[in-house]
């Protein structure tokens, strides 16, 4: 099995861009400190799932992405999951783990099962604390599925991802010829489907004098993409102005966005995994 099909290449890249913005930010070198030990975590356990499902017929396709999670594949590394969270994690997150850990299986079951049905599209009122458990541990779930999951037709306007219908976290600016075509970047599966640049994706406005972008000037790659009609906004991370960045990754760096647009009376439509 090749590390493409595992996601081994991907995370390592994930696990480097950490460990570089850590060493130039060090407003943010807590949270990617502690990144790097979700990723690795991820990594490994992206390579079982996926040497768990080679086993199956390569037709056992998901017939949709959040179709029932395989609990047998998942369960068996639930504890280890909350025994890295518990040693890496900042207090509350580390306390919330060792909570988790004294509970029943059950419990552990009824909360991915929460996660895996709902996220991404009623748990905008739902902090990123009380989700951080269930997320980081089926988000290389939800990607892997996204992998084998056929990709439908997809309308430019789309607001909802094409594949699991969760709302997006942030949006990507990719080459494209002499200027840069806008992706958006799905909160649940970390897919990307192409958008419009001038629309925002939560309300539809299209007047470019509503839709205010910022730029802090210690991160000149990531944007604050804000509606003054709905009063929410998108990061989108530029990669025409640093082709090294990794969208996921970069995006938790930017806590200074995220003051800038709480101080301007703006909300995010969905926050990253460790709700920055």
């Amino acid at each position: 099995m090749t590390t493409t099909q595992t996601g081994g290449t991907e995370y390592d890249a994930r696990i480097r861009r950490a460990e570089r913005l850590s060493s130039e930010h060090t407003f943010a070198a807590e949270f990617l400190d502690f990144y790097k030990h979700v990723a690795a975590f991820q990594k490994t356990l992206r390579a079982n799932i996926a040497s768990s499902n080679g086993i199956k017929s390569s037709c056992a396709l998901a017939a949709e992405l959040r179709d029932p999670l395989d609990l047998t594949v998942l369960l068996p590394h639930f504890r280890g999951f909350l025994s890295t969270i518990e040693q890496h994690a900042p207090p509350a997150l580390a306390k919330s783990a060792h909570q988790m850990s004294l509970l029943s299986s059950d419990s552990w079951i009824a909360s991915m099962e929460a996660y895996w049905n709902h996220a991404g599209k009623y748990d905008q009122q739902v902090g990123a604390l009380a989700q951080f458990l269930p997320r980081a541990f089926l988000q290389s779930y939800a990607e892997f599925r996204a992998a084998r999951t056929p990709r439908p037709p997809v309308v430019m306007t789309m607001r909802l991802c094409p594949l699991c219908g969760s709302r997006p976290l942030m949006g990507v600016l990719r080459v494209e010829g002499d200027s840069g075509k806008r992706f958006l970047l799905c909160s649940f599966c970390s897919q990307e489907w192409e958008f419009r640049r001038i629309h925002c994706p939560t309300c539809g406005e299209e007047a470019e004098g509503k839709l205010p972008v910022y730029v802090a000037e210690q991160l000149p790659h990531i944007r604050v993409e804000a509606c003054d009609t709905c009063k929410f906004y998108l990061r989108t991370v530029d990669l025409t102005k640093d082709g090294h960045a990794i969208p996921l990754v970069d995006d938790l760096a930017a806590i200074p966005l995220t003051l800038w647009a709480h101080e301007h009376g703006y909300s995010r439509l969905q926050p990253n995994l460790l709700g920055t």
